[in-house]
C-alpha cells in the first residue's frame, strides 16, 4: 500500500517519540502517537514508563482541542485489555477518532489483532503497515521477548585493526576512543542488562554502569560466575545495593559462598550445569523469566564464545581502532573452540558501517543457522 507523504511524516515523528522512551519501559515495546486533525498535529504522546499509560492514551489525555473525526497515527496496535492500564481502544473510540494508522500488529498474545478488529467494530478505519520497517527495528528487543521470552543479545566488542582486546600483558585502557566509549554507555542505558564473564571482572574490576550526564536508566548488572570466585571487594559487589547485581552460577543458593554474595544485596542465580560451567540456554531461559528482555554482552572471549556456540547472539557492534599492538598471546574477541571450516562461520546480515571518530563501529545481525 502506498502512503502520501504527510502519512510517512506523521508516523516518522511517533517513531521519534517513541525513542524518549528507551531505557524506562521494559519489558514492554517503544510506542509513539501522533493526532492529527485538519492536517495539523494536535496531540502527541508516548510510553514513557512501565506502568504508566501508554502512547495513545497519553496523547488523547493531553489534547486541548477536539478530537472528533482526528486521525490517530500509532507505531503498535492499541491494546485491547486490562492490565496496568486500561485499554487503549477504549479511549480512541471515546474521542471519536475517524481513522487509525497503526505500524506494526502486536504479536503479544493478549493483543495481537484483537485491538485493531475492536476498532472496526466501533466503525473506525484502520490502516496497518506504515513506515513498519523502521518500527520493527526499533522495537526489535520486544518482539523478541514478547514471542520467546528470552533477552534479545548485543554483543558488544571491542578490538584494535589486527584484532585484539587487549595487549598481551592484559592492559586494556583504552582500545577505542572516548566518543565510541560514550556510544557503549548510550547503549547500556537503552537495554535491560548488561552481562560479563568472571573472567573480565577478575581482570578489570568494572563498574558496568552507565556514566553519561544527566539521569538515565542503570542496567541490571550480571555476571557469569560458574564457580563463585567473584571477590567480595571487587566493584560490582560493593556497589550491589546501589545497583541491582546478578551473579549467575552452578553453585546452590545455600552455599557459603552464595550466603556471603546474598548479604551483600547481590542476588544469586543458580543455572544448569554444561561441561562444568553454566549453561548459556538455560541462564537465558531464567533471565526472560525475571523480565530482562535485553542484554549487552561485554564479555571477553571466553563468554562470548559461550553465548555465540549457544546461538543466544542476536546482534554485533564490533568496534574496531586504527591501532595495532600484534602480540600472539594478546586475546581476541572470541575464543573457544572455533570453527574448522571456514564455511561454517557464523555470518553477519543488515550490516550498518559506521565511522565514530576515527574508530570504525560495524554492526549486523547474526543469520540464523541450520
Amino acid at each position: 500500500m502506498s502512503y502520501c507523504e504527510k502519512d510517512i511524516e506523521f508516523m516518522r515523528r511517533a517513531i521519534e517519540l517513541a525513542k524518549k522512551g528507551g531505557g524506562y519501559v521494559h519489558p514492554n515495546p517503544l510506542v509513539g502517537c501522533v493526532v492529527v486533525k485538519d492536517g495539523e498535529i494536535i496531540a502527541e504522546g508516548y510510553h514513557e514508563k512501565y506502568g504508566e499509560f501508554h502512547a495513545e492514551r497519553n496523547a488523547l489525555l493531553r489534547c486541548q482541542s477536539e478530537t472528533k473525526g482526528a486521525l490517530l497515527y500509532v507505531t503498535l496496535e492499541p491494546c485491547c485489555h486490562y492490565g496496568k492500564t486500561p485499554p487503549c481502544t477504549e479511549i480512541i473510540i471515546e474521542k471519536g477518532i475517524k481513522k487509525v494508522f497503526v505500524g506494526i500488529l502486536d504479536p503479544n498474545p493478549l493483543v495481537a489483532g484483537k485491538g485493531v478488529k475492536i476498532l472496526q467494530d466501533a466503525g473506525i478505519e484502520v490502516e496497518i503497515g506504515l513506515c513498519q520497517d523502521e518500527i520493527r527495528e526499533l522495537n526489535k528487543v520486544f518482539l523478541k521477548y514478547i514471542t520467546t521470552k528470552r533477552p534479545y543479545v548485543i554483543m558488544k566488542t571491542a578490538m584494535t585493526i589486527d584484532g585484539k582486546i587487549a595487549a598481551a600483558t592484559g592492559d586494556s585502557k583504552w582500545v577505542t576512543n572516548e566518543a565510541s566509549r560514550k556510544l557503549v554507555h548510550e547503549l547500556r542505558s537503552e537495554l535491560s542488562g548488561v552481562i560479563v564473564g568472571i573472567g573480565t571482572v577478575l581482570a578489570d574490576d568494572p563498574m558496568l554502569n552507565v556514566r553519561l550526564e544527566g539521569e538515565h536508566h542503570q542496567p541490571i548488572r550480571i555476571v557469569v560466575d560458574s564457580n563463585l570466585r567473584i571477590p567480595v571487594d571487587s566493584q560490582l559487589i560493593k556497589t550491589s545495593r546501589v545497583y541491582r547485581t546478578i551473579i549467575a552460577t552452578t553453585v546452590i543458593p545455600s552455599a557459603a559462598g552464595a550466603r556471603n554474595l546474598l548479604s551483600t544485596g547481590c542476588e544469586v542465580v543458580q543455572c544448569a550445569s554444561k561441561d562444568g560451567h553454566v549453561d548459556i540456554n538455560d541462564l537465558m531461559c531464567k533471565l526472560g523469566a525475571m523480565g530482562i528482555d535485553s542484554l549487552l554482552l561485554e564479555g571477553g572471549g571466553t563468554l562470548n564464545a559461550a553465548f555465540l556456540e549457544a546461538g543466544c547472539v542476536d546482534e554485533v557492534w564490533a568496534f574496531i581502532a586504527p591501532k595495532i599492538i600484534g602480540g600472539a598471546a594478546a586475546k581476541t574477541p572470541v575464543s573457544g573452540k572455533g570453527i574448522e571450516k571456514m564455511s561454517d562461520a557464523i555470518q553477519l546480515k543488515n550490516i550498518d558501517i559506521q565511522n565514530i571518530n576515527g574508530d570504525i563501529l560495524i554492526k549486523g545481525k547474526i543469520c540464523s543457522r541450520g
